[in-house]
């Protein structure tokens, strides 16, 4: 777990916002993932919510130099190993089973397991994890319920995703429990349509100045 936890912790810390992306056409993938690379996001979260998420992560993987590639919205065993097949080097969760825990212990690649309450944390350091997915973020109570947090259950850091955007990024960045934030706004998906390749590592470069 030690080692998981390190391997996780490195990528998390690659920068202050993790692309949490929803890839409709693979064919955009392996550009808006260099796009992003461009621009200093290298860790890239790919959500499992459409049928081209595992070839996308399987282009990434394979093509895109410099891309950490994610799996996100993973539900159960089986799209565990699946995102692992297709190169993911970290799993997100939006909340925690069995099943997936017991998955995760069987993979060589790290977790980062969703939790949205205290008894969930709770539950999971029993599991030794002390890297967590706070989601959904906004709904659940936001930077000011997370900041809460920080006393009680120290040790413990967060990546929170779920209605994070370039405008409250930075109260959640500014606490002491968050490692670093999930956002869309990086890929808009107008801009992803429209090719815009460059506007999306502009975007990339201002998320990258946020402070943590």
């Amino acid at each position: 777990m030690a080692d998981k936890t390190n391997a996780l912790l490195s990528i998390l810390k690659l920068q202050p916002v993790v692309p949490v992306l929803v890839i409709d056409d693979v064919a955009t993938a392996v550009p808006l993932a260099r796009a992003l690379v461009a621009g200093g996001l290298k860790a890239i979260e790919i959500t499992l919510r459409t049928p081209a998420a595992l070839d996308a992560i399987r282009a990434v993987a394979n093509e895109v130099e410099g891309a950490v590639p994610g799996a996100g919205t993973i539900l159960n065993a089986r799209q565990y190993e699946e995102a692992v097949d297709a190169g993911s080097r970290f799993i997100v969760s939006p909340g925690t089973t069995l099943e997936i825990l017991e998955a995760a212990r069987k993979s060589r690649v790290p977790l980062l397991p969703g939790a949205a309450t205290a008894s969930e944390v709770m539950a999971l350091r029993e599991e030794g994890y002390t890297v967590m997915k706070f989601f959904p973020a906004e709904q659940a109570g936001g930077a000011a319920y997370l900041k809460s947090l920080s006393s009680p259950l120290a040790g413990s850091v967060f990546c929170p995703t779920g209605g994070i955007t370039a405008q409250n990024a930075g109260d959640y960045l500014s606490l002491p429990n968050v490692i670093c934030v999930g956002g869309s706004w990086v890929a808009p998906k107008a801009m992803v349509e429209a090719g815009d390749w460059d506007g999306i590592t502009r975007l990339a470069m201002e998320a990258c100045k946020l402070a943590r």
